[in-house]
């Protein structure tokens, strides 16, 4: 049984909209947030043009072909000079599967996916409470503390 852990950015040429969908039931399930990942499926063609997206790194760690790890960041063009920034919105690790490094190992991998696109950092927030993303967090990188707000798009009715 090869057991070797496979790092991936995802690409339409690659097994990207299946490994996509894969790592939403991931994001389902680690952030118990069912609703927010699998209530409304996005279509092929959809995925397709996200993966198709210079703006969008999605990277996946797969074991024996499954999908046990991955995470979606953005990259972000700065106009106060000629970089970018790339923030990664989800991270996360299939349950079986943590206290083994994949986690680090991916945010590695993301890291240097971003370094190829000319970034100049990479930044990540972690929910108060969540001690072992903080852990990780401050293992790669300098703490910094912020506010985050969400604030809501209402589409009129018709729209």
């Amino acid at each position: 049984m090869n057991d070797e852990l496979v790092l991936t950015q995802l690409t339409p040429e690659s097994e990207g909209v299946d490994h996509l969908r894969a790592l939403n039931r991931l994001f389902a399930e680690a952030f118990n947030e069912p609703d927010m990942y699998l209530a409304e499926p996005p279509s092929d063609a959809y995925l397709l043009r996200q993966l198709k997206s210079e703006d969008i790194l999605i990277c996946t760690a797969c074991i024996q072909e499954q999908v046990v790890a991955g995470l979606t960041a953005y990259v972000m063009h700065k106009l106060e000079r000629e970089t970018c920034e790339v923030y990664i919105y989800d991270l996360a690790v299939d349950a079986a599967y943590r206290r083994r490094k994949i986690g680090t190992e991916l945010l590695q991998y993301a890291v240097e996916q971003a370094k190829q696109r000319g970034a100049s950092a990479v930044f990540i927030q972690a929910d108060e409470g969540d001690e072992p993303a903080v852990a990780l967090y401050d293992k790669l990188g300098k703490r910094e503390v912020a506010y985050h707000y969400d604030i809501f798009v209402q589409q009129n009715a018709g729209s």
